[in-house]
């Protein structure tokens, strides 16, 4: 499928929290991708072209604020997908069309972010971060839910990020309002990383596909830039190009990432690529955005593909 530029207005001035696509979308048959927003979740089915609420099976009275996204690794199969709110957790086991409500611990928490373990099929483990009540985990597939916090510091957490070899070396991430933590054992405990900034809200992770052997992470924060750590977080570097005048709120590596190098962030509200492990920095403008400001991004299938963006003032559009 050729990229196509595309500016759709979905729901004006209605925040957008996040895209996300449970697969590539090159394909006819393979186009699904879901909006996660003030006014609820929206699903497109033809690459973004049109949307439609994802939550109409729901018969809601008024709108349901949806603030995270997940989806099985194996949703070509079994079309699972979580939604994360604000007081719950929903579970469609159809690709968005009919949903049922988790388990979580009382009082209710706020979710901020999900991430589903690659070895999904086998364990069933799903973590999910909150705004206030720490890391929660389930076992069994999202239907039930606990905190894992012993060793958290700071229950305030931002983003996930999970180990690709998870089912090895269990390992987590979680960017919190202070800080960086990691867990080695699946989530049971944290560990407070050191970094060289002090106290700063780290807004987003990202780790090499191949990180069971190169040990590559990279972590947005709000006033210090961008990170990288190349040995698990034991060591960091910035990056003298990306100063900490603004926040790193998206960091997107390509699914070539170890081989061609190439990274893609959202500086503030614009975004900026490297295509040398961040040797040097260029903006990123398959198209005039005019002066709206991006607030989240999402690559389909590589940079080159197709890109979502989403703007302060609700609209999307696709390059």
């Amino acid at each position: 499928m050729k990229p196509q530029d595309s500016s759709t207005p979905l729901h004006p001035n209605d925040y957008i929290y996040q895209f996300a696509s449970p697969t590539k979308i090159e394909s006819h048959g393979d186009r699904i991708c879901f909006a996660a927003r003030t006014s609820g979740l929206f699903c497109s089915s033809d690459g973004g072209q049109t949307w439609e609420s994802a939550y109409t099976s729901l018969d809601l009275i008024e709108a349901l604020p949806t603030m995270a996204i997940a989806f099985s690794p194996n949703f070509t199969h079994e079309s699972t997908v979580f939604a994360g709110l604000n007081g719950a957790i929903l579970r469609s086991y159809d690709g968005g069309r009919n949903w049922q409500s988790s388990r979580l611990p009382t009082p209710l928490p706020t979710i901020s972010c999900l991430t589903i373990s690659p070895n999904y099929i086998e364990d069933g483990i799903i973590f999910a971060g909150t705004n206030e009540d720490g890391v929660l985990i389930s076992n069994d597939r999202g239907k039930n839910w606990i905190s894992w916090n012993f060793g958290l510091l700071d229950l305030n957490i931002l983003c996930l990020a999970i180990s690709p070899d998870f089912a090895t070396d269990e390992t987590l991430f979680a960017g919190a309002e202070s800080g960086l933590f990691r867990s080695t054992n699946g989530g049971r405990a944290w560990k407070e990383v050191l970094l060289p900034i002090s106290f700063d809200a780290v807004l987003s992770l990202a780790l090499s596909q191949k990180f069971a052997q190169d040990n590559t992470l990279f972590i947005g924060t709000e006033n210090n830039g961008l990170l990288v750590s190349p040995d698990r977080g034991k060591s960091w570097q910035s990056f003298i190009e990306i100063t900490g005048d603004q926040p790193i709120n998206a960091i997107l590596l390509s699914p070539n990432f170890p081989d061609d190098q190439e990274i893609l962030i959202l500086h503030g509200g614009t975004l900026l690529i490297t295509k040398n492990n961040g040797g040097t920095w260029k903006p990123w403008q398959k198209k005039k955005l005019g002066d709206r400001n991006v607030t989240t991004v999402l690559a389909l299938n590589g940079f080159e593909s197709g890109v979502f963006l989403g703007f302060e003032d609700g609209s999307v559009t696709r390059t």
